[in-house]
């Protein structure tokens, strides 16, 4: 019988170590001599690949064991492809980051297409700025205002339905009565600007950021005009461009417009998967938090004329869990403006 028990015990502690699971690993053990893949929901050269590049160049040192960082582009529905892949495919470890839509919250909400994911169940990081999008026209075209865009057609280019460069100005036509006609299938927003160069278009809705970045004499020597900005307030930058609910001509239409506008504050902001360890969502976080305050990564950003306005993960995923707070009579208000055919 001692024989037995002795025999018993040994057993129990070697299965007992072949079973520690990795979890059990030190955050540093995890990562340390490991990559972490930065998936990119859109093409490269546009603002929102410029940040990504900018936080894989920056964001390892800061995270226990000092893993680098790969940025891969996925493109694909607006970026849906790589929200889809974070919730369903991707490892659940921690070695995947993702950056896609601000608007994904309110489109799971309202059921758009192409929706393979639960927003809340993603764990946020931390967003490096808020993104305001604005519609730019090129000089030739005869729309110079947002009154003159609400009267006659002009041809926007657009890449995916889900991305903010299609869904804005399509809410805008179904609130406001402008008369965008978004020409679709270009791929990511660079593309779509040199559209615009080359007449194949009047104009294109995209971020300030992409605008400044790409071109940055487009503006200063008008060879663009900027009629209306889309966010709740006014960019610093763009002080004399009005924010798309500034034309909001009733209570209700400043309510819907509002709760889409809300996706600005979502930004360009990055997660990990549903069910990474949680010790591990916490050092990320606590990395982002301590890259964004890092003077190289400062320095970096300013070189590239990024702007930078940080929030930490938690307050994140809180913004975006707040999404299901909306009223049903205004989620249906809201769904006809996304839903309406342009």
């Amino acid at each position: 019988m001692t024989f037995v028990r002795r025999a018993s015990f040994a057993a129990a502690a070697l299965a007992a170590i072949v079973a520690t699971p990795a979890s059990a690993q030190t955050v540093e053990q995890f990562y340390k001599g490991k990559s972490i893949d930065l998936l990119i929901g859109y093409p490269p050269a546009g603002s929102n690949d410029v940040y990504a590049r900018l936080v894989a160049r920056h964001l390892g040192k800061h995270i226990p064991g000092n893993p680098s960082i790969v940025p891969k582009n996925m493109p694909g529905a607006g970026s849906f492809l790589v929200l889809g892949h974070m919730a369903n495919v991707a490892p659940k470890d921690g070695s995947v980051i993702g950056i896609g839509a601000p608007t994904a919250a309110l489109d799971e909400k309202l059921g758009t297409q192409g929706v393979r994911f639960k927003t809340a169940e993603l764990n946020w990081i931390g967003r490096v700025d808020s993104l305001v999008n604005m519609v730019f026209l090129w000089n030739t075209s005869p729309v110079k205002t947002f009154a003159d865009a609400q009267k006659m057609e002009s041809k926007l280019s657009g890449t995916g339905a889900g991305s903010t460069v299609s869904v804005y100005p399509l809410v805008t036509n179904n609130v406001l009565g402008t008369k965008f006609k978004l020409i679709m299938g270009y791929k990511g927003s660079a593309e779509a600007q040199l559209a615009v160069e080359r007449g194949e278009v009047e104009g294109h809705s995209t971020s300030w950021t992409a605008v400044k970045v790409g071109h940055p004499d487009w503006y200063s020597s008008k060879k663009i005009s900027i009629i209306v900005q889309y966010a709740l307030k006014r960019h610093p930058e763009l002080p004399d461009v009005p924010t798309v609910v500034e034309f909001a001509r009733n209570d209700e239409e400043r309510a819907i417009l509002s709760a889409v506008m809300n996706a600005t504050e979502v930004g360009t902001a990055f997660f990990t998967t549903p069910g990474a360890p949680a010790d591990r969502v916490t050092a990320l976080r606590r990395a982002f938090d301590g890259m964004v305050k890092d003077p190289e990564y400062i320095a970096d950003a300013q070189k590239l004329k990024l702007t930078l306005g940080p929030i930490t993960g938690e307050e994140l995923q809180k913004l975006v869990g707040e999404v299901s707070n909306l009223s049903p009579a205004l989620l249906e208000k809201v769904k006809g403006a996304y839903g309406a055919k342009q």
